[in-house]
């Protein structure tokens, strides 16, 4: 449920970027993404996340640029903004040896598992997933811009499948792992 709740901001990006358009949407993504963060750091117990943080960045960072620059995007141009810096915040936090599943699982298992190679693997390969998923929506994002004739429902489609492939495979993953061991 924590995994799903950090992606929030951008649910209520895409809801509002429909209805009103890129800039509010993006605003709405900086508010929800700073009601998450002030939840964590009031909450005992709880702490920031690295895609909580990376999200009120990226959000912050480009609703101030809209504000600024009043740029004349599109809505796909401004989504592929966003899940370009969604990609990159989940490829970063890999990078840097915390794969940002991790701090949402550390929440489900006991902290003595924490450390097991087993579990920051399972996560690695949870956060590879997600990072995959991300690709192909910028990928879809890129070819509704650049190919002129690809029907809309393609990219929609890839979108979709990405997502719930995501999610899906996030619930199973761990389990079957469990399952191998104990097989």
């Amino acid at each position: 449920m924590g995994i799903l709740l950090a992606f929030a901001p951008f649910i209520a990006f895409v809801l509002v970027d429909r209805l009103v358009g890129p800039t509010p949407g993006l605003f709405t993504g900086v508010i929800v993404s700073v009601i998450l963060l002030v939840r964590d750091w009031v909450t005992p117990g709880r702490a920031p996340k690295l895609l909580e943080i990376g999200t009120a960045l990226l959000f912050g960072g480009l609703a101030l640029y809209a504000a600024v620059e009043e740029p004349t995007w599109s809505v796909i141009g401004v989504r592929l903004c966003v899940d370009t810096g969604l990609l990159l915040i989940v490829l970063v936090s890999m990078a840097v040896g915390r794969p940002f599943t991790l701090q949402y699982a550390r929440e489900q298992v006991a902290p003595e598992s924490w450390s097991s190679p087993e579990f920051v693997r399972t996560n690695y390969v949870i956060t590879a997933m997600w990072a995959c998923a991300f690709f192909v929506m910028v990928a879809a994002e890129l070819a509704l811009l650049y190919i002129p004739g690809l029907p809309r429902r393609v990219g929609i489609i890839a979108i979709i499948l990405a997502l719930v492939g995501a999610v899906k495979f996030t619930g199973w993953y761990p389990e079957h792992v469990t399952g191998s061991r104990h097989s």
